[in-house]
Protein backbone atom coordinates (compact mmCIF):
# COMPACT_ATOMS: atom_id res chain seq x y z
CA UNK A 1 0.00 0.00 0.00
CA UNK A 2 2.91 2.42 1.01
CA UNK A 3 4.44 1.72 -2.50
CA UNK A 4 1.66 2.25 -4.38
CA UNK A 5 0.95 5.93 -2.14
CA UNK A 6 4.52 6.71 -3.03
CA UNK A 7 4.35 6.51 -6.59
CA UNK A 8 1.08 7.66 -6.94
CA UNK A 9 2.26 11.24 -5.39
CA UNK A 10 5.92 11.03 -7.23
CA UNK A 11 4.38 10.63 -10.38
CA UNK A 12 1.59 13.40 -9.67
CA UNK A 13 4.54 15.52 -8.80
CA UNK A 14 6.56 14.77 -11.85
CA UNK A 15 3.63 15.39 -14.69
CA UNK A 16 2.53 18.74 -12.69
CA UNK A 17 6.45 19.53 -13.18
CA UNK A 18 6.79 19.07 -16.67
CA UNK A 19 3.47 20.96 -17.45
CA UNK A 20 5.05 23.85 -15.24
CA UNK A 21 1.31 24.86 -14.63
CA UNK A 22 2.84 25.14 -10.57
CA UNK A 23 5.87 26.18 -9.59
CA UNK A 24 8.34 23.31 -9.17
CA UNK A 25 9.43 24.64 -5.90
CA UNK A 26 5.65 23.94 -5.10
CA UNK A 27 4.95 21.15 -6.06
CA UNK A 28 8.40 19.40 -4.71
CA UNK A 29 7.29 20.52 -1.22
CA UNK A 30 3.63 19.43 -1.73
CA UNK A 31 4.81 16.04 -2.83
CA UNK A 32 7.48 16.05 0.21
CA UNK A 33 4.40 16.87 2.46
CA UNK A 34 2.47 13.88 1.34
CA UNK A 35 5.12 11.53 1.95
CA UNK A 36 5.69 12.93 5.29
CA UNK A 37 1.96 12.98 5.93
CA UNK A 38 1.23 9.46 4.85
CA UNK A 39 3.72 7.99 6.61
CA UNK A 40 5.60 6.49 4.01
CA UNK A 41 8.68 8.42 5.36
CA UNK A 42 9.32 10.37 8.68
CA UNK A 43 11.46 13.26 9.62
CA UNK A 44 14.77 11.46 10.80
CA UNK A 45 14.56 9.46 7.85
CA UNK A 46 13.37 12.46 5.73
CA UNK A 47 16.04 15.14 7.23
CA UNK A 48 19.31 13.31 8.56
CA UNK A 49 19.14 9.93 6.26
CA UNK A 50 22.64 9.75 4.58
CA UNK A 51 20.75 6.87 1.95
CA UNK A 52 17.43 8.33 2.14
CA UNK A 53 16.85 11.44 3.58
CA UNK A 54 17.82 15.40 1.99
CA UNK A 55 21.57 15.64 0.23
CA UNK A 56 22.73 18.47 2.46
CA UNK A 57 26.03 18.15 0.77
CA UNK A 58 24.24 19.28 -2.88
CA UNK A 59 22.05 21.90 -1.23
CA UNK A 60 25.28 23.68 0.58
CA UNK A 61 27.48 23.41 -2.53
CA UNK A 62 25.01 25.27 -4.29
CA UNK A 63 24.30 27.93 -1.95
CA UNK A 64 28.49 28.74 -0.95
CA UNK A 65 28.57 29.12 -4.95
CA UNK A 66 25.72 30.91 -5.43
CA UNK A 67 27.08 33.59 -2.50
CA UNK A 68 30.35 33.57 -4.43
CA UNK A 69 28.83 34.64 -8.29
CA UNK A 70 26.57 36.92 -6.21
CA UNK A 71 29.44 38.53 -5.33
CA UNK A 72 31.18 38.30 -8.52
CA UNK A 73 28.36 39.87 -10.16
CA UNK A 74 28.75 42.83 -7.96
CA UNK A 75 32.15 44.09 -9.61
CA UNK A 76 30.82 44.30 -13.10
CA UNK A 77 33.14 41.69 -14.30
CA UNK A 78 30.35 40.01 -16.53
CA UNK A 79 29.65 43.07 -18.61
CA UNK A 80 33.67 43.64 -18.63
CA UNK A 81 33.34 40.26 -20.46
CA UNK A 82 30.74 40.56 -22.80
CA UNK A 83 32.01 43.56 -24.29
CA UNK A 84 35.77 42.31 -24.72
CA UNK A 85 34.10 39.39 -26.66
CA UNK A 86 31.96 41.56 -29.26
CA UNK A 87 35.33 43.67 -29.52
CA UNK A 88 37.37 40.44 -30.12
CA UNK A 89 34.43 39.76 -32.49
CA UNK A 90 34.87 42.87 -34.09
CA UNK A 91 31.00 43.11 -34.52
CA UNK A 92 31.17 40.12 -36.55
CA UNK A 93 27.38 37.93 -35.55
CA UNK A 94 28.56 34.37 -36.28
CA UNK A 95 31.82 35.11 -34.08
CA UNK A 96 30.25 36.92 -31.68
CA UNK A 97 27.67 33.67 -30.87
CA UNK A 98 31.03 31.49 -30.49
CA UNK A 99 32.52 33.88 -28.19
CA UNK A 100 29.69 33.81 -26.15
CA UNK A 101 28.99 30.35 -26.71
CA UNK A 102 32.54 29.42 -25.31
CA UNK A 103 32.43 31.96 -22.27
CA UNK A 104 29.39 30.33 -21.16
CA UNK A 105 30.58 26.68 -21.58
CA UNK A 106 33.21 27.25 -19.67
CA UNK A 107 31.88 29.40 -16.91
CA UNK A 108 29.06 26.34 -16.67
CA UNK A 109 32.15 23.73 -15.81
CA UNK A 110 33.64 26.39 -13.01
CA UNK A 111 30.07 27.44 -11.69
CA UNK A 112 26.93 25.79 -12.60
CA UNK A 113 24.59 25.67 -15.78
CA UNK A 114 21.92 27.97 -13.63
CA UNK A 115 24.03 30.45 -12.37
CA UNK A 116 25.80 31.45 -15.35
CA UNK A 117 22.78 31.66 -18.12
CA UNK A 118 21.37 34.36 -15.25
CA UNK A 119 24.23 36.03 -15.32
CA UNK A 120 24.78 35.73 -18.94
CA UNK A 121 20.80 36.52 -20.71
CA UNK A 122 21.06 40.35 -19.44
CA UNK A 123 24.15 40.84 -20.86
CA UNK A 124 23.39 39.33 -23.88
CA UNK A 125 20.74 41.69 -24.61
CA UNK A 126 22.81 44.60 -23.91
CA UNK A 127 25.26 43.57 -26.91
CA UNK A 128 22.14 42.31 -28.93
CA UNK A 129 20.57 45.71 -28.45
CA UNK A 130 24.05 47.81 -29.61
CA UNK A 131 24.42 45.15 -32.39
CA UNK A 132 20.83 45.38 -34.03
CA UNK A 133 20.65 41.41 -33.58
CA UNK A 134 17.45 38.68 -32.82
CA UNK A 135 18.50 38.14 -29.28
CA UNK A 136 16.54 35.23 -29.41
CA UNK A 137 19.00 33.17 -31.23
CA UNK A 138 21.85 33.98 -28.84
CA UNK A 139 19.81 33.23 -25.71
CA UNK A 140 19.39 29.46 -27.07
CA UNK A 141 22.64 28.83 -28.07
CA UNK A 142 23.64 30.17 -24.85
CA UNK A 143 21.69 28.20 -22.66
CA UNK A 144 22.42 24.73 -24.99
CA UNK A 145 26.58 25.59 -24.83
CA UNK A 146 25.74 26.03 -20.82
CA UNK A 147 24.43 22.59 -20.60
CA UNK A 148 26.93 21.03 -22.77
CA UNK A 149 29.62 23.08 -20.95
CA UNK A 150 28.43 21.97 -17.41
CA UNK A 151 28.54 17.97 -17.90
CA UNK A 152 32.53 18.37 -17.67
CA UNK A 153 32.66 18.93 -14.49
CA UNK A 154 31.51 18.19 -10.75
CA UNK A 155 29.56 21.57 -10.43
CA UNK A 156 28.76 22.50 -13.84
CA UNK A 157 25.27 20.66 -13.90
CA UNK A 158 23.02 20.31 -10.88
CA UNK A 159 22.91 16.57 -11.71
CA UNK A 160 25.98 15.89 -11.69
CA UNK A 161 26.44 16.87 -8.28
CA UNK A 162 23.54 14.07 -7.70
CA UNK A 163 25.60 11.71 -9.18
CA UNK A 164 29.05 12.81 -7.32
CA UNK A 165 27.12 12.71 -4.13
CA UNK A 166 25.42 8.91 -4.60
CA UNK A 167 28.17 7.71 -6.69
CA UNK A 168 30.88 9.11 -3.88
CA UNK A 169 32.88 10.62 -6.98
CA UNK A 170 35.36 13.90 -7.01
CA UNK A 171 36.01 16.82 -9.02
CA UNK A 172 38.94 15.31 -10.71
CA UNK A 173 36.71 12.46 -11.94
CA UNK A 174 34.67 14.23 -13.47
CA UNK A 175 37.51 16.28 -15.42
CA UNK A 176 39.01 13.06 -16.40
CA UNK A 177 36.47 10.97 -17.93
CA UNK A 178 34.02 13.72 -19.21
CA UNK A 179 35.72 16.79 -19.68
CA UNK A 180 37.65 15.80 -23.16
CA UNK A 181 34.42 14.92 -24.82
CA UNK A 182 32.67 17.99 -23.84
CA UNK A 183 35.74 20.13 -25.62
CA UNK A 184 34.90 17.69 -28.67
CA UNK A 185 31.37 18.46 -28.42
CA UNK A 186 31.91 22.01 -28.11
CA UNK A 187 34.15 22.39 -30.95
CA UNK A 188 31.08 20.59 -33.17
CA UNK A 189 28.35 22.65 -31.24
CA UNK A 190 30.42 25.74 -32.66
CA UNK A 191 30.45 24.36 -36.15
CA UNK A 192 26.49 23.17 -35.76
CA UNK A 193 25.10 26.75 -34.30
CA UNK A 194 26.81 27.99 -37.90
CA UNK A 195 24.18 26.36 -39.96
CA UNK A 196 20.88 25.95 -37.18
CA UNK A 197 21.34 30.23 -36.78
CA UNK A 198 22.27 31.39 -40.20
CA UNK A 199 19.65 33.44 -40.96
CA UNK A 200 20.29 35.40 -37.61
CA UNK A 201 23.49 36.82 -38.86
CA UNK A 202 22.91 39.86 -40.18
CA UNK A 203 25.83 42.15 -39.99
CA UNK A 204 25.47 46.41 -39.44
CA UNK A 205 28.89 48.33 -39.87
CA UNK A 206 27.40 51.40 -38.01
CA UNK A 207 27.01 49.52 -35.57
CA UNK A 208 29.68 47.06 -35.35
CA UNK A 209 31.63 50.34 -34.88
CA UNK A 210 29.79 52.05 -32.08
CA UNK A 211 30.29 48.85 -29.69
CA UNK A 212 34.56 48.55 -31.18
CA UNK A 213 34.53 52.01 -29.17
CA UNK A 214 33.33 50.98 -25.78
CA UNK A 215 35.89 50.75 -23.63
CA UNK A 216 35.60 47.45 -21.37
CA UNK A 217 37.13 48.64 -18.41
CA UNK A 218 34.89 51.39 -17.25
CA UNK A 219 32.22 48.21 -17.15
CA UNK A 220 34.39 47.36 -13.78
CA UNK A 221 32.81 48.67 -10.82
CA UNK A 222 34.89 47.63 -7.94
CA UNK A 223 38.22 47.16 -8.68
CA UNK A 224 39.30 45.76 -5.37
CA UNK A 225 35.96 43.59 -4.73
CA UNK A 226 36.84 41.96 -8.24
CA UNK A 227 39.87 40.67 -7.17
CA UNK A 228 39.10 39.61 -3.88
CA UNK A 229 36.29 37.52 -5.17
CA UNK A 230 38.85 36.24 -7.93
CA UNK A 231 41.14 34.93 -5.14
CA UNK A 232 39.02 33.17 -3.09
CA UNK A 233 37.27 31.60 -6.29
CA UNK A 234 40.30 30.18 -7.81
CA UNK A 235 41.28 28.89 -4.39
CA UNK A 236 37.87 27.32 -3.96
CA UNK A 237 38.36 25.47 -7.27
CA UNK A 238 41.94 24.64 -6.87
CA UNK A 239 40.42 22.87 -3.60
CA UNK A 240 38.18 21.01 -5.50
CA UNK A 241 41.03 19.57 -7.76
CA UNK A 242 42.92 18.63 -4.46
CA UNK A 243 40.17 17.03 -3.06
CA UNK A 244 41.96 13.78 -3.10
CA UNK A 245 44.75 15.52 -1.16
CA UNK A 246 42.86 17.69 1.18
CA UNK A 247 39.98 15.48 1.92
CA UNK A 248 37.43 18.31 2.11
CA UNK A 249 33.54 18.01 0.46
CA UNK A 250 33.33 20.27 -2.36
CA UNK A 251 30.30 21.52 0.28
CA UNK A 252 32.59 22.77 3.03
CA UNK A 253 35.38 24.50 0.39
CA UNK A 254 32.30 26.11 -1.26
CA UNK A 255 30.95 27.36 2.22
CA UNK A 256 34.03 28.08 3.17
CA UNK A 257 35.11 30.36 -0.03
CA UNK A 258 31.77 32.42 0.34
CA UNK A 259 31.82 32.95 4.24
CA UNK A 260 35.41 34.41 3.87
CA UNK A 261 34.68 36.69 1.23
CA UNK A 262 31.76 38.00 2.53
CA UNK A 263 33.79 38.60 6.23
CA UNK A 264 36.73 39.75 4.54
CA UNK A 265 34.90 42.69 2.13
CA UNK A 266 32.33 45.37 2.35
CA UNK A 267 29.88 43.37 0.84
CA UNK A 268 26.73 43.10 3.44
CA UNK A 269 25.45 39.62 4.66
CA UNK A 270 21.90 40.89 2.42
CA UNK A 271 23.78 42.17 -0.56
CA UNK A 272 25.88 38.19 -0.73
CA UNK A 273 22.18 36.64 -0.29
CA UNK A 274 20.20 38.63 -2.80
CA UNK A 275 20.93 36.94 -5.28
CA UNK A 276 20.56 33.31 -4.42
CA UNK A 277 18.28 30.87 -6.10
CA UNK A 278 16.45 29.83 -2.54
CA UNK A 279 13.31 28.31 -5.16
CA UNK A 280 16.18 25.89 -6.48
CA UNK A 281 17.39 24.83 -2.47
CA UNK A 282 13.87 24.15 -1.20
CA UNK A 283 13.46 22.32 -4.84
CA UNK A 284 16.12 20.06 -4.28
CA UNK A 285 15.11 19.57 -0.61
CA UNK A 286 11.40 18.34 -1.24
CA UNK A 287 12.90 16.21 -4.16
CA UNK A 288 15.25 14.21 -1.79
CA UNK A 289 12.47 13.77 0.13
CA UNK A 290 10.34 12.20 -2.21
CA UNK A 291 13.08 10.22 -3.88
CA UNK A 292 14.14 8.99 -0.53
CA UNK A 293 10.00 7.63 -0.06
CA UNK A 294 10.36 5.81 -3.22
CA UNK A 295 13.77 4.07 -1.66
CA UNK A 296 12.23 3.39 1.44
CA UNK A 297 9.06 1.79 0.28
CA UNK A 298 10.55 -0.54 -1.48
CA UNK A 299 10.11 1.14 -5.27
CA UNK A 300 13.73 1.94 -6.57
CA UNK A 301 15.00 -1.50 -5.49
CA UNK A 302 12.36 -3.25 -7.39
CA UNK A 303 12.84 -1.01 -10.19
CA UNK A 304 17.02 -1.77 -9.99
CA UNK A 305 16.05 -4.90 -10.17
CA UNK A 306 14.32 -4.98 -13.49
CA UNK A 307 16.15 -3.00 -14.94
CA UNK A 308 19.36 -5.85 -13.75
CA UNK A 309 17.24 -8.47 -15.47
CA UNK A 310 16.30 -6.41 -18.22
CA UNK A 311 20.21 -5.73 -19.16
CA UNK A 312 21.00 -9.51 -18.22
CA UNK A 313 24.51 -8.05 -16.94
CA UNK A 314 25.52 -6.82 -20.49
CA UNK A 315 27.32 -3.64 -19.57
CA UNK A 316 27.91 -2.45 -23.11
CA UNK A 317 24.01 -2.78 -23.46
CA UNK A 318 23.31 -1.63 -19.90
CA UNK A 319 25.63 1.76 -21.09
CA UNK A 320 23.99 2.88 -23.92
CA UNK A 321 20.09 1.89 -23.08
CA UNK A 322 21.10 4.31 -19.71
CA UNK A 323 22.52 6.71 -22.09
CA UNK A 324 19.97 6.99 -24.88
CA UNK A 325 17.13 6.47 -22.31
CA UNK A 326 18.49 9.29 -20.38
CA UNK A 327 18.16 12.02 -22.92
CA UNK A 328 15.29 10.84 -24.00
CA UNK A 329 13.48 11.15 -20.62
CA UNK A 330 15.38 14.47 -19.72
CA UNK A 331 14.10 15.91 -22.76
CA UNK A 332 10.68 15.44 -21.46
CA UNK A 333 11.00 16.45 -17.70
CA UNK A 334 13.82 17.76 -15.93
CA UNK A 335 16.97 16.17 -15.79
CA UNK A 336 17.34 17.31 -11.92
CA UNK A 337 14.06 14.97 -10.60
CA UNK A 338 14.94 12.37 -12.90
CA UNK A 339 18.95 12.00 -11.99
CA UNK A 340 17.53 11.86 -8.47
CA UNK A 341 15.38 9.14 -9.15
CA UNK A 342 17.24 6.95 -11.27
CA UNK A 343 21.08 7.58 -9.31
CA UNK A 344 19.79 5.01 -6.61
CA UNK A 345 19.07 2.59 -9.33
CA UNK A 346 22.57 3.34 -10.68
CA UNK A 347 24.12 2.48 -8.00
CA UNK A 348 22.69 -0.84 -7.77
CA UNK A 349 23.49 -1.63 -11.45
CA UNK A 350 26.89 -0.90 -10.52
CA UNK A 351 27.45 -3.01 -7.75
CA UNK A 352 26.74 -5.82 -9.64
CA UNK A 353 29.88 -5.68 -11.66
CA UNK A 354 33.74 -5.72 -10.65
CA UNK A 355 34.92 -2.65 -9.23
CA UNK A 356 35.49 -0.03 -11.23
CA UNK A 357 33.67 -1.72 -14.78
CA UNK A 358 30.68 -0.75 -13.70
CA UNK A 359 31.73 3.24 -13.64
CA UNK A 360 30.85 4.31 -17.12
CA UNK A 361 27.18 3.75 -16.32
CA UNK A 362 27.66 6.77 -13.70
CA UNK A 363 29.10 8.37 -17.36
CA UNK A 364 26.54 7.18 -19.14
CA UNK A 365 23.59 9.04 -16.77
CA UNK A 366 25.19 12.02 -16.13
CA UNK A 367 25.83 12.60 -19.99
CA UNK A 368 22.04 10.90 -21.23
CA UNK A 369 20.87 13.75 -18.38
CA UNK A 370 22.97 16.72 -19.40
CA UNK A 371 22.63 16.71 -22.60
CA UNK A 372 18.93 15.49 -22.86
CA UNK A 373 18.17 18.10 -21.37
CA UNK A 374 18.83 20.70 -24.47
CA UNK A 375 16.09 18.74 -26.27
CA UNK A 376 13.62 20.63 -24.80
CA UNK A 377 12.63 24.07 -23.45
CA UNK A 378 11.88 21.92 -20.00
CA UNK A 379 14.74 19.80 -20.03
CA UNK A 380 16.81 21.59 -17.67
CA UNK A 381 16.60 24.09 -15.67
CA UNK A 382 19.18 26.50 -17.30
CA UNK A 383 16.49 26.39 -20.08
CA UNK A 384 13.51 27.40 -18.09
CA UNK A 385 15.65 30.15 -16.44
CA UNK A 386 16.30 31.55 -19.84
CA UNK A 387 12.64 31.46 -21.03
CA UNK A 388 11.62 33.53 -18.03
CA UNK A 389 14.17 36.27 -18.56
CA UNK A 390 13.58 36.32 -22.30
CA UNK A 391 9.43 36.55 -21.92
CA UNK A 392 10.23 39.07 -19.14
CA UNK A 393 12.32 41.24 -21.39
CA UNK A 394 9.87 41.19 -24.61
CA UNK A 395 11.16 38.49 -26.17
CA UNK A 396 9.40 35.12 -25.89
CA UNK A 397 10.73 32.08 -26.50
CA UNK A 398 8.13 29.40 -27.00
CA UNK A 399 8.09 25.88 -26.16
CA UNK A 400 8.66 24.25 -30.39
CA UNK A 401 11.23 27.61 -31.07
CA UNK A 402 13.61 26.25 -29.05
CA UNK A 403 13.15 22.63 -29.36
CA UNK A 404 13.51 22.57 -33.22
CA UNK A 405 17.03 23.28 -32.00
CA UNK A 406 17.17 21.31 -29.15
CA UNK A 407 16.34 18.37 -30.68
CA UNK A 408 19.33 18.43 -33.15
CA UNK A 409 21.68 19.42 -31.24
CA UNK A 410 20.79 16.58 -28.55
CA UNK A 411 21.08 13.90 -31.17
CA UNK A 412 24.12 15.24 -32.74
CA UNK A 413 26.06 15.24 -28.85
CA UNK A 414 24.60 11.82 -27.76
CA UNK A 415 25.96 10.28 -31.00
CA UNK A 416 29.08 11.70 -30.53
CA UNK A 417 28.80 10.30 -27.05
CA UNK A 418 28.06 6.91 -27.78
CA UNK A 419 31.08 5.82 -29.76
CA UNK A 420 33.20 7.86 -27.04
CA UNK A 421 31.81 5.38 -24.12
CA UNK A 422 32.27 2.47 -26.34
CA UNK A 423 35.92 3.41 -27.06
CA UNK A 424 37.07 4.29 -24.05
CA UNK A 425 35.23 2.07 -21.69
CA UNK A 426 33.65 -0.68 -23.28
Amino acid sequence: MDAALAIVVFVGAYILIASEKIHRTAVALGGAGLMLMFHITDAEKGFFSEHTGIDWNVIFLLLGMMVIVSVLRQTGVFEYVAIWAAKRARGRPYRLMVMLCVITAVASALLDNVTTVLLIAPVTFLVCDRLALKVVPYLIAEVMASNIGGTATLIGDPPNIIIASRADLSFNDFLVHLAPLIVLLMAVYCVLIRWLFRSAFVYDPERAADVMALEEKEAITNPRLLWQALTVLGVVVAAFVLHPVLHYEPSVVALLGAGILVAATKVTTQQALDEVEWPTLVFFAGLFVMVGGLVETGVIGDLSKAAADATDGDLAFATFLLLWASAGLSAIVDNIPYVATMSPIVADLVQQHPPGEGQVLWWALALGADLGGNATAIGASANVVVLGIAARNGSPISFWHFTKYGLVVTIVTIAIATPYLWLRYL
